[in-house]
This record gives structure tokens, sequence and C-alpha cells, in this order.
């Protein structure tokens, strides 16, 4: 049944080929149409560097240092103050910081390789992995076991243990061990609310010893740290030139107080790494790189799907219904915890992936938006110096300051086939395209004259169609696009079933 009883008129010829692409096209990573990207984005660093530089100065930073990922490079850095104030060694970006929680991310990649290589199960009572676990006594006769998956989404029922997990930094295997020997209270069952345990991920560092049969700081290093290059992080305070490492300091009676640096022990997994601003930039750009899914060759460490598995909201969080960016725009945010990361999406829709990081002499925070394919870290030696809202204020400027848009997404042959056919059944209004490209329920949803009368008005408001837009696909099998008329332009959003082929199960224009 066709749409139109005669075809509207088409500017010719069609600025764009419309003839359908071969179902059999790999499915490519994106392209960016917008040449001048990088160059906005860089109109923009004076006032980004500003927002840092103020900021440090106002929170009074011995030190800080900042960086900026752009599609997968680190593209501008800087810093201020000291690293180490009695010798007034200026702060850089390659200053080497404690990351603190940053750390706990590296913990949960390493158990997603060790997963991916069938060596453990997520969904796995931790005690299978750690016998000492099996003597916590449940909180519930009901209970279920405290799971590899439950620690680490912050699931495990452990109380909230900062800051008191922060000074167990130092602790033994042995110390660790002790403690689940002597019992564990805890505040939950597990699996039904989020509470931050430092613990659980010390536990899950036990978790990759067992497995691995290597300390997981070893095993961490040799199969992240290494592949990514970065051969400036460590875990040992000691191993740290002296001009590089980042002394952490608190303010008390008006003076500056040096924090002592904890050396390395079982509560590393939770937040031991040292790191500077341009190593950290490279598994940044890790992040970035899991989007969007795409026929490639694996390179990373672990698997797309499991970086993108890590970055999925796993434990709801908060609700902050009145939550303000720094410029003091009002913009719900809900927030939860993935795979030792940190989930949060705006009232924009505006998707942000990252942690902070926290202990006496240190504060740290990253944040990477996977649609925008950008991303900002901010590093200070500052007890618990907080960098959230200089984050929050960054990376509202680089949107808003340069009008950056996401990333586009791949078009799915299948998806651009249907707008071809699309396209030609506006043009000549033939029964047979229409017939073979609509699913079983399209018309009985809705009579084809109805249809046709809406089709008709819309045409006749436009008038010739000068130009047919780009699609813009949602996902796979959804999408819109713009005929451009003398008058007026119509947009189209079709969306596609499950079968093989695909059809079209609903179309919808609107003048816009």
């Amino acid at each position: 049944m066709a749409l139109l009883a005669a075809g509207p008129a088409f500017a010719q010829p069609a600025p764009e080929n419309q003839s359908s692409p071969p179902q059999t096209a790999t499915y490519q990573p994106p392209v960016f149409t917008d040449p001048d990207r990088l160059k906005r984005l860089t109109a923009a660093f004076p006032a980004v560097e500003a927002v840092y530089r103020e900021y440090a100065r106002k929170n009074q930073f011995p030190g800080m240092a900042f960086g900026i990922v752009v599609d997968g490079r680190l593209v501008y850095s800087g810093a201020f103050g000291y690293s180490d104030l009695a010798k007034k060694t200026p702060a850089t970006p390659k200053s080497l910081f404690r990351i603190a929680s940053m750390t706990k991310s590296f913990t949960t990649m390493a158990i997603l390789r060790l997963r991916d290589e069938g060596k453990l199960r997520l969904d796995d009572p931790a005690g299978t992995y750690i016998p000492e676990m099996k003597q916590i006594r449940p909180l519930t006769t009901d209970a279920p076991p405290i799971t590899v998956r439950h620690l680490m989404t912050h699931a495990a029922g452990f109380p909230e243990d900062n800051p008191w997990g922060d000074r167990q930094l130092a602790d033994t295997d042995a110390d660790l061990m002790n403690l689940l020997k002597t019992g564990l209270s805890l505040s939950n069952v597990p699996g039904i609310t989020y509470e931050y345990s430092n613990l659980g991920f010390a536990l899950l560092g036990a978790v990759i010893t067992k497995v691995s049969g290597k300390p997981y700081q070893e095993y961490i290093t040799e199969t992240i740290l290494k592949p990514l290059g970065m051969t400036q992080t460590v875990w040992e305070y000691d191993r740290v030139r002296a001009d590089l490492l980042a002394h952490g300091y608190r303010r008390e009676d008006g003076q500056w107080k040096e924090e002592s640096l904890l050396h390395d022990g079982s509560y590393g997994a939770m937040g031991g790494l040292i790191t500077s601003v341009e190593d950290f930039s490279k598994y940044m750009a890790v992040h970035l790189a899991a989007w969007p899914p795409r026929n490639e060759a694996e390179t990373g460490p672990v698997r797309r799907s499991s970086v993108r598995e890590m970055q999925q909201p796993w434990t709801f969080n908060n609700l902050n219904s009145t939550f303000r960016y720094p410029s003091g725009r009002l913009s719900p945010m809900v927030s939860s915890y993935g795979y030792g990361l940190r989930w949060s999406r705006d009232g924009e829709g505006r998707q942000y992936v990252g942690h902070t990081g926290g202990l006496p002499g240190f504060g740290s925070q990253w944040w990477v938006m996977p649609e925008y394919g950008i991303g900002v870290v901010a590093c200070g030696n500052l007890s618990y110096a907080g960098m959230s809202s200089a984050n929050w204020a960054v990376m509202d400027t680089l949107i808003s300051v340069t009008g950056l848009k996401p990333r586009s997404l791949p078009v799915s042959p299948i998806l651009a086939r249907r707008k071809a056919e699309l396209v030609q059944l506006f043009q000549n209004g033939s029964p047979s395209a229409g017939n073979t490209i609509f699913a079983e329920n399209f018309f009985p949803d809705r009579s084809p004259e109805s249809r046709r009368k809406e089709v008709q008005a819309l045409f006749a408001k436009a008038g010739k169609i000068k130009r047919i837009g780009e699609l813009i696909p949602e996902n796979q099998l959804r999408g819109r696009f713009i005929l451009e008329g003398e008058k007026a332009n119509i947009e189209v959003f079709f969306t596609l079933t499950p079968e093989v082929p695909a059809l079209i199960q609903q179309l919808d224009l609107k003048e816009l």
C-alpha cells in the first residue's frame, strides 16, 4: 500500500547517494564529521585552565595537576603549585600523585580479565576464592552469600568505611585474613543497597591474588599498566624518583603539615596506585575507546565489551533533584555505581563515568563522557581534596562554550537501506516498495488512508524537497532524518523490527 497517491516534488538530482548499501558492510568506528571539533575545544582551554587555577587558589592546594583527554589523546594539561613544599618542587603533569580510590576500577578491570579467561565467575560466592570469608556470620538467616559482583559494586553489606579504610593501606595479607577470622560487622544483607566499602575492594585484591597465582599488584601491572604504556605508574612510593613524587599535606592550625606516606599493602587494591596525569590519560583513553561497539580488532587489556560492562549502573546510589552545575544551572542528577566506577546522568541526558579519590594528603577525580569522546582528570596533594566541583565546571565549559555535540554513531547497513527505500517511496509512491519494507503490524496499526492524508498534508506544507538530510541513528535499528522543503522541513523517524531482515514497524513524520 502506497503512502502517497503521487510522490511529492523532490529537487533533482538528490544531493546524496540513495542506493541501498550492501547488508554485508562492516560496522565501522565513528568518523567525526566536524573538522573543527578539536579546534573549537582548543579555543576553550584557556577558560579551562582559569577554572582549575582559581579552584586551586581558592582551596589553597599545595599543588595540583590536570589534563583533558579528547578522542583518546591527552590534548591539554597543566599544573600549579608544588609537589614538595619543603623543596619547592613545582608540580607538573608528570608529577606522581597517589590517586586513592581511582585505583578501584583497575582492580575490577583485572577481575573482568580473569572472568573473560574463564578463571572465575562474578556471581560465585567470594568465599570460593577466599575461604576465610566463609567465617563471616550472615546478618540474617535469609541473607544470600557475598559474591564477587557484590564486592565490585559496593553491595556486599559491609558498612561504609571511610576514613577507617584509608588507614589500612599498608596492612599485610595476614592482617586482612586475621580480620576475617575474628569476624566482621555487617550493616546490610548482600545485594540490596549501595554502601561504599574499601574492605570489599581489599578482598577483590585477595581474589585476584588467589586466582592469578601472583600478587594482585603484579597481575594488574603486567596485564593492564604495562600494555597501556603506563610505565611511570607504581604501587610503592619509595620506588618513585624524588623530583616526581607528590607529597601529601593537610592544613592544620594555619600551617601545612605533611602526611606520612603509607607503604603498599593488602588494601592497595582499593586505593594504592601512584600515577601522573600523563600516565592516567592512557587509561582514560581505554574507557573512551570502548565506544561505540564495532567490528574491529581487540587491542586493549580487556575486551571492549568488558569495559562497557564496567561503566553500566549496577547499584543505585543517589538521585539529586537539586543538583546544580558550578555555573548555577539546575540539572537533576542520578548516580549509580558500576564496577569500580561511578556513573551519573544529568537532566539533559549527559552521561559521566569516572571516580573520585581521597586519602590523607591527596584528592583526585576523573570523568569521561563516552558519547562526547572527552574526559578530564585532576589531582591535588591536599587531604581529601574535592576535585568534583572543578571537573563538573570544566566538563560543562567544554560542552557549553564550544557547542560540542555527542559523537555520531555509525549508520548500520539495514538502517541506511530502509532510509533509502523510504525516500524512494516518498518520491514515487510505489505500492511495491511499500509492501516489502513494512512489518505486519504497520498498516493494521493505522489505516493506509489515514497515513496517506497525513503525509500528503505535510508535503503540501513543505513544498518542493530541496535536500535530504543525513540519517541520525539512535541505535542500529532506529533513526531519524530531515527532509528540507522550500517552505517547511519534515522530520522522518522510523524504527525497525527484530526480524531478519528488519522491517519498519513505526514511521512518524512531523513538521519542524
